[in-house]
């Protein structure tokens, strides 16, 4: 009996303990925010982002930006081929022709260029996931945390590919594979073996960085390496993109991008 009476009183008294916790909690109006929770508000990187330096004022600039990223180390068989689309690109749009892109038949950035933030995004954090919402073409990418990637070779080719990742401290450290093969960054052709590694972390409160590594067996040499920055805008409120009767279309004989007439003159 001796036992049992210590036990029970033992328990009433932590009962009457997490009473007076909830009871505060309440008086205070705040809600009881559960460990996992707390550990995903931790991290800071919720909210929306611009691209830094690109769409803020120079004034508001007050860290330098990142390095321009280099050229992508692709196998000469590769280079070659690569350099001349660029220069016949530059050239195009040098002439006021330029020719039809992704963009031209409304197809979003897909991976990794979404996160490059020609729009704003949006971070929000939850438990188990991490959602990126890019408002070009409304973009959206699921970041699963402590999951695994399938493998190449088994994943389904998608504009943003399977991502998972995990903290390490206050860096969202992510692996992406299954890019759609015809989903490409600044033209750089890849196989379905690309591999897309990301460290995403705050400089301060105001600031963010994505540390990107691209590899590819098939296509590149070394990894491809840059990195991102972003500012945070907590004011700004995400507009609804949808790509509806776009006027552009690929010429079939040329490539370039033409501007559908409407009207007397389109007959």
């Amino acid at each position: 009996m001796k036992t049992l009476f210590t036990a029970t009183n033992t328990h009433i008294v932590a009962l009457a303990g997490s009473l007076l916790v909830l009871a505060a909690c309440h008086d205070q109006g705040k809600p009881i925010a559960t460990p996992e929770a707390a550990a995903s508000a931790a991290k800071g990187i919720d909210g929306k982002w611009f691209a830094y330096p690109g769409q803020v004022d120079p004034l508001e600039r007050t860290i330098d930006p990142p390095q321009p990223i280099g050229d992508p180390p692709l196998k000469p068989e590769y280079l070659g081929p690569w350099k001349e689309l660029r220069a016949k690109l530059a050239d195009a749009d040098k002439r006021g022709e330029p020719i039809a892109s992704g963009y031209t038949h409304c197809l979003p950035d897909g991976m990794p260029a979404m996160m490059m933030g020609m729009f704003p995004m949006e971070v929000l954090e939850s438990n188990g996931q991490v959602t990126i919402i890019q408002e070009a073409y409304q973009q959206i990418r699921r970041i699963y945390l402590n999951d695994k990637i399938p493998a190449w070779q088994d994943a389904e080719p998608r504009f943003w590919g399977h991502s998972a990742g995990h903290w390490e401290g206050d860096t969202l450290v992510t692996e992406t594979v299954g890019i759609k093969e015809n989903i490409l960054f600044r033209n750089v052709p890849h196989s379905a073996a690309m591999h897309i590694d990301e460290r995403i972390h705050l400089i301060d409160k105001d600031h963010m960085v994505d540390e990107v590594t691209v590899t590819d067996p098939d296509y590149l040499t070394t990894p491809w390496q840059w990195t991102w920055m972003y500012a945070r805008r907590p004011d700004y409120k995400m507009y609804e993109y949808v790509c509806e009767n776009n006027r552009e279309f690929a010429d079939p004989d040329t490539g370039a991008a033409r501007l559908k007439l409407f009207g007397p003159e389109s007959k």
